[in-house]
């Protein structure tokens, strides 16, 4: 099959325009030396390999190495009638494909912001016609339509204990899932950069923009705050190796209340 890879976020695309739409907007970046277009078979030809690690009982971490375009680490939720992808990588060989079949079934695939769509239509075809879900509200940045593909919007509960859930605020379809089972039962929130897990590990960020440092209204972060406090989570994992390993519900919450009081000025004599 045909379709060409942006080098940049690593997102397939059917045909080659001129520039990556998901690039050029201002939450992302073209390079200074312009864009830059893939093929899997470069990418496999120039030795990309992935990897998949154990994050803790039924979740597993796969990379590719060298990163492909912004690097995110997908995470692979294995309940006893299947597993979840989420963020797939914008790489994909043979040998994650079997040891995620080693793993179990993957019943859907699903990335949280348009960044992390990487080569999702080809971790489907690859994993046997997989449902790719893409946010409604997310559609018009989908660059390479088939037909696995799936639009969703509120809460869906994809697996027995696994909800996924869009709070926006980073993309407006922004996405989330919620592992009932995670965190020997506590509740784990897969987060991606919609909330993104800070590496002082006892704080939260919430951006638009994260390369171009563009905030989100305290309006808006209170409202992703209140739409993933329905649930019950003790642990939350981020689109790479960022994690908060205790405490993230409470720490979602504080991290929100401190950015709206910063953008409403509350600390402006520390400035």
């Amino acid at each position: 099959m045909s379709f060409w890879i942006c080098a940049t976020c690593a997102v397939e695309h059917a045909a080659r325009p001129e520039v990556c739409a998901i690039c050029a907007d201002e939450r992302q970046w073209v390079p200074a030396s312009g864009q830059r277009w893939l093929t899997l078979e470069e990418m496999t030809e120039a030795g990309y390999q992935t990897a998949i690690a154990e994050l803790e009982p039924d979740l597993w971490g796969i990379r590719s190495s060298p990163e492909a375009g912004i690097g995110q680490l997908s995470k692979l939720v294995r309940t006893e009638e299947g597993c979840l992808l989420f963020d797939p990588l914008g790489f994909i060989d043979e040998a994650a494909v079997r040891s995620i079949r080693d793993i179990g079934p993957v019943v859907a695939i699903v990335a949280s912001p348009p960044h992390m769509y990487g080569v999702q239509l080809e971790w489907s075809r690859m994993l046997g016609g997989v449902p790719v879900l893409v946010a409604e509200k997310d559609r018009s940045w989908l660059a390479r339509p088939g037909e696995a593909i799936r639009f969703w919007s509120d809460d869906i509960e994809i697996l027995p204990g696994v909800t996924l859930t869009q709070p926006g605020g980073h993309f407006p379809g922004s996405a989330v899932a919620h592992w009932v089972a995670g965190a020997e039962g506590r509740g784990v929130l897969l987060s991606s950069d919609t909330i993104f897990a800070n590496p002082d590990r006892a704080s939260v960020s919430f951006m638009r923009s994260f390369p171009n440092r563009l905030p989100l209204s305290g309006a808006v972060v209170d409202r992703v705050a209140r739409h993933v406090e329905r649930f019950a989570f003790d642990r939350l994992y981020g689109n790479f190796d960022n994690v908060i390993p205790a405490d993230a519900r409470e720490i979602v919450r504080r991290s929100a209340d401190r950015h709206t009081a910063w953008v409403r000025g509350d600390f402006d004599h520390l400035t």
